[in-house]
């Protein structure tokens, strides 16, 4: 196809984000296209030149336009593959001289490659210049002067020209959009399935309270003032095409020119954008500006909960109160998040009633935190997301009357308008205060800052939630799988909605981590790295602790008396703790109960080097002497087997089971405490005492060592107030050697 006619049909595919097919052909048959039939991700369509350039200008949906040079069915091997582009006229597409690339989608069983497949398409190329005695082609697969398309799918291949160039939603405004960004054509689909077109040609106003680097304000703004979105595009595919009509492209674009500068004046829709981030703001200007519409947003540094009504929009007029907030990709952030949709329908009842909310999230049970309910939700993915669009419309008898606005500050709305708890979140907070209640006279008398509140009281909410001094660790428990997944997670919003306001915390000081069964030492691994660690006491000591890196914080609080009573035992004695982890049993028994009253010294085992630095800087916070106060890093079985010295008091707190590369063997508490209670007593001098607990639920002491030894269980007293619901949790054992042994 040589001739630059624009008058000849001709076929063309439009791809697009999975989702927005039918938005899309319906954008094609305004353009002027005829949609012919929708695929996956992609419209196939008719027209003549001139529709598929105004395409490339005005679509706000489509990722690229393809002009269709050949489909053929039956193509799965690479040899078909290549024989089949080899049989297209390339001379009348490719400029003597000019550079190609190849872009290959889909897959057949013979071709799994998408790089593959370009190559194998670019050898066809190849093949016919040289067949033709032409020079062969350059590859510049970063900007090369004609972008080669192709699609395989069930064995039906579509060759084409690529006259988008780079992907159409790259409008050229953006520039370091920060995390995650949403993708222009993307947020140009949201706008269309919210109404927003329709609300613009009546005036309507648009808010987003969260704008980030200003993409849906941008793409509001643009459609409010019918410009292009293309518009100062630099570069389209087809301007080094053969087939390129230049002068019926330079019509359309001085069109496009002339509809901008008439829409931009005309524009009286009036479009507000609030964020917290400072650098998100600067982005969003600096895209506006590039955009070419920087007077049709106004942008100001805002939080959330200081969100309200533009005060210049006129009285009773209503408008799209829009947003894309974070959606808690990772468990740690829910806490924030809850708060955030809940104080986000909070200030919409306030301050927009009557409007239209428009949610765009990837965790749409965070939706129902608004308190408001999605009278249309559309699917979309954002990127691997599957996520959903909610639409709202806020109640217009949500706003407090006058009166009671003269007693509500602007930023503190009505308890009204929060959203109502359901019974159970409602039983949840009660069994909170019923708990608090429960340890106010032990916790003033014992003086302890870190506790644990609740651990699975109520089982519809399996969490265990620690106190640690003002801060609050949640974990929640994996749901069994004969429990409804999307109920477990509508729980859990629940109970981090009631945490803050009954425990009088900021949710941005609530943890979060899931529970469950772990193997080897995967409760020692990392989960994030924050390096966000803090000082807590116990006792006499200060130790640090860290809560969101590892899945244990450094402080096993149901350990706590057993602490207690090291500090007791170890008066004046040498000390061993084996399987230390942050050692905080060691300095414990170091300080001892009173002050000069601790252990003589101590050695500390463990194969950590992550916590064996932790525990050398809770020694260091203590100032107690690292020559007197060792950590070793070692296997503790071959510790055990191989290190002199004998100790008065020895506690052996192994995990339940470990696997770890660095040890020798695999360690099963149940199967091997029998092998690690003699080694230990080895080394307990006559008169000593070994403390000997771990956390195996179902643990059964071996009969052996009972005949062995002098064996007390004292694990019942070992629970202070805050764990006595849970007499499972730990099981803790005094062992002594014989009278006239050791």
């Amino acid at each position: 196809m040589t001739e630059k006619s624009t008058t000849t049909p001709h076929s063309f595919l439009a791809t697009c984000p999975k989702g927005l097919e039918g938005l899309l052909s319906d954008e094609l048959s305004a353009l002027g296209a005829t949609p012919v039939k929708t695929t996956v991700a992609g419209v196939h369509f008719e027209g003549e030149l001139v529709a598929a350039y105004r395409a490339c200008l005005w679509s706000r949906l489509a990722n690229r336009v393809v002009f269709c040079l050949l489909r053929e069915e039956g193509v799965e091997t690479p040899e078909q593959l290549c024989d089949v582009s080899a049989s297209i006229d390339w001379a009348s597409q490719l400029r003597p001289g000019a550079t190609l690339a190849v872009d290959f989608h889909g897959r057949s069983d013979a071709i799994r490659h998408t790089r593959f497949g370009a190559q194998t398409v670019k050898d066809g190329v190849v093949q016919r210049f040289a067949a033709e005695g032409r020079p062969r082609p350059v590859v510049d697969p970063e900007a090369p002067d004609l972008r080669i398309y192709s699609l395989l799918h069930r064995g039906r291949l579509t060759i084409g020209i690529d006259l988008s160039g780079e992907s159409l939603h790259r409008r050229g405004y953006r520039r370091g959009a920060g995390h995650a960004p949403l993708k222009e054509n993307l947020a140009a689909a949201l706008l269309i399935r919210a109404g927003w077109p329709d609300m613009a040609r009546q005036g309507a106003a648009l808010v987003d309270p969260l704008c980030g680097a200003g993409t849906l304000l941008i793409e509001a703004a643009l459609m409010a003032a019918d410009m292009a979105p293309n518009l100062h595009r630099e570069r389209f595919g087809f301007e080094g095409w053969v087939g390129h009509d230049a002068a019926c492209w330079r019509e359309l674009k001085r069109e496009a020119e002339a509809r901008a500068s008439i829409g931009r004046k005309r524009c009286r829709n009036q479009l507000f954008g609030a964020d917290r981030s400072p650098p998100a703001l600067e982005a969003a200007k600096a895209n506006a500006m590039r955009a070419g519409i920087p007077a049709l947003i106004e942008l100001k540094g805002a939080a959330l909960g200081e969100l309200e009504r533009p005060a210049d929009l006129p009285e009773g007029q209503h408008g799209l109160l829009m947003t894309n907030p974070p959606y808690g990709e990772r468990l740690g952030e829910l806490p924030e998040l809850v708060e955030l949709y809940g104080q986000l329908g909070e200030r919409a009842r306030h301050a927009f009633p009557g409007w239209r909310l428009a949610l765009f999230t990837a965790n749409p049970d965070l939706g129902h935190r608004t308190g408001l309910r999605a009278h249309k939700h559309y699917s979309l993915k954002n990127g691997p997301l599957d996520a959903r669009l909610l639409l709202m419309q806020v109640p217009d008898d949500a706003a407090p009357s006058p009166a009671s606005d003269k007693d509500t500050a602007p930023d503190k709305p009505t308890a009204s308008a929060r959203p109502a708890r359901s019974e159970g979140a409602q039983m949840f907070a009660n069994r909170l205060h019923k708990n608090r209640k429960r340890l106010k006279k032990w916790l003033k008398r014992s003086g302890e800052s870190c506790y644990r509140l609740y651990d699975a009281d109520m089982p519809e909410y399996a969490l265990a939630i620690d106190i640690y001094a003002d801060r609050v660790h949640v974990q929640e428990y994996a749901p069994p799988r004969s429990v409804n997944a999307d109920q477990a997670q509508k729980r859990l919003h629940e109970a981090l909605g009631v945490m803050p306001e009954v425990l009088g915390v900021d949710p941005g000081r609530i943890v979060i981590k899931r529970r469950q069964r772990q193997s080897g030492r995967a409760q020692y691994e990392k989960q994030a790295a924050s390096g966000e660690r803090f000082e807590v006491q116990e006792g006499r000591a200060r130790l640090w602790v860290n809560l969101r890196d590892y899945l244990d914080t450094g402080l096993f609080l149901d350990h706590r008396p057993v602490r207690r009573m090291l500090a007791e035992m170890a008066e004046g004695k040498r000390f061993l703790n084996l399987f230390c982890y942050t050692a905080a049993a060691s300095v414990q028994a170091a300080l001892g109960k009173e002050q000069g009253r601790g252990a003589t010294d101590s050695v500390s085992v463990d194969l950590s080097n992550t916590y064996l630095d932790w525990a050398r800087d809770n020694f260091s916070l203590n100032r107690l002497d690292p020559a007197r106060h060792r950590v070793v890093r070692d296997d503790c079985l071959h510790w055990l087997e191989t290190a002199g010295g004998m100790f008065d008091v020895i506690f052996l707190d192994p995990p339940t089971f470990s696997n770890s590369k660095k040890m020798a063997e695999s360690l099963d508490i149940q199967r091997d405490h029998g092998r690690l209670v003699r080694l230990a007593m080895a080394r307990l001098e006559p008169g000593g005492t070994l403390v000997f607990s771990n956390n195996q639920r179902r643990f059964k002491l071996d009969a052996d060592l009972a005949a062995s030894f002098d064996v007390q269980d004292i694990s019942a007293q070992t629970f202070d107030p805050d764990f006595q619901r849970r007499p499972d949790l730990h099981h803790c054992f005094l062992i002594r050697h014989l009278e006239g042994e050791g």
